[in-house]
């Protein structure tokens, strides 16, 4: 794994995943991972899950991976466990 490079920031016990979502994406993209989140309006509107994680490359199995959750916490909370499971521990 390439070393992080400083950044990172003291996250409180108070803060969400949200906070850090940013950092994450940074961090998988050092590890060779390529990685978004977006929100889909129509699935907004409709009320369903409308937050999306994606990732795939780098040691992500060949299929990549997807999360969704209705807020970006979610979202985020449930990639965090699917990378875990992947064998990727995010430092966060």
């Amino acid at each position: 794994m390439i070393k992080a490079k400083g950044r990172w920031p003291k996250v409180g016990l108070d803060s969400g995943v949200e906070d850090a979502t940013l950092l994450i994406l940074e961090w998988l993209g050092e590890q060779g991972v390529g990685a978004m989140i977006r929100v889909d309006a129509e699935r907004m509107q409709e009320g369903r899950p409308a937050w999306t994680f994606a990732a795939g490359g780098g040691p992500l199995p060949g299929g990549g991976m997807r999360a969704d959750g209705a807020s970006v916490a979610e979202c985020m909370g449930r990639a965090l466990i699917r990378l875990r499971e992947a064998g990727l521990t995010v430092p966060f």
